[in-house]
């Protein structure tokens, strides 16, 4: 095993990136430039830790039967980390062949599906974050299209891949009654969402960006209300009802 990976950081105990206790490898590298991410730092390509899958499997391994015991795993996130797919595709295969070890994909999604359809063989669950339906909003908070990513999302659908839905509630953002319906619709035509979670945003990746000498896009955006985040979910469910009814 000689491939590399630009690694970010790591996490031995993630409750929450997957199911389980789970080892949480953070790539290097992202393609999208989201107004609110709480990692601002791995955004540049060329920075992080140069590692060897065998590196990696080295700080998993005095885990193992926590991860296990559990029915956890590893979950790699970022960054993005389709940007290194044949890394990550070594690595998943490895923990797969040594302690038959779940494997979960945190992505936003924004790749071709068939440049990574070889990780994608072996990943159990893919976690997706998706931040807005409308595109030309999507452009405004990401500096990118969400064509890719809603591609992405359907090509993994239609191979009947176990997923988990995101989206973060931003208020006066990603809160509009029209864009959360179409995310209820879009959902609804999925074959294998077994969880949608609709996630306040929160602001503790501030002061990342002020660390690195950037303005924070959204100073003065507040986290949303209870209430609010009820709404929304609300209206995504009803969105996916729809759908539902559609098809009777």
């Amino acid at each position: 095993m000689s491939t590399k990976g630009r690694i970010h950081s790591l996490d031995t105990f993630g409750t929450v990136d997957g199911p389980g206790i789970r080892f949480v490898l953070f790539m290097q590298g992202c393609a999208l430039q989201c107004q609110y991410c709480h990692n601002r730092d791995t955004w540049d390509t060329n920075k992080g830790d140069v590692r060897k899958v065998e590196d990696i499997l080295l700080e998993i391994e005095p885990y193992i039967r926590y991860y296990k015991s559990s029915k956890g795993g590893i979950t790699v996130t970022g960054g993005e980390p389709t940007l290194q797919a044949s890394f990550v595709k070594e690595l998943f295969e490895a923990c797969k062949h040594r302690w038959d070890l779940h494997t979960a994909l945190d992505t936003s999604g924004f790749n071709d599906p068939n440049k990574v359809e070889d990780l994608l063989n072996v990943t159990d669950l893919l976690l997706l974050d998706i931040k807005q339906m409308d595109d030309e909003k999507h452009k405004q908070l990401t500096g990118q299209s969400n064509e890719r990513i809603l591609q992405f999302i359907r090509y993994a659908s239609d191979n009947k891949k176990r997923m988990w839905i995101r989206h973060v509630l931003i208020p006066g953002i990603t809160d509009d009654y029209n864009d959360l319906y179409a995310l209820g619709t879009f959902i609804g035509k999925l074959k294998n969402a077994e969880k949608i979670e609709i996630l306040p945003y929160h602001r503790m990746g501030v002061f990342k960006w002020q660390q690195l000498g950037f303005s924070y896009p959204l100073e003065g955006v507040r986290t949303p209300s209870d209430q609010e985040l009820k709404r929304a979910i609300q209206i995504v469910e009803k969105g996916m009802a729809e759908v539902s009814l559609s098809k009777i």
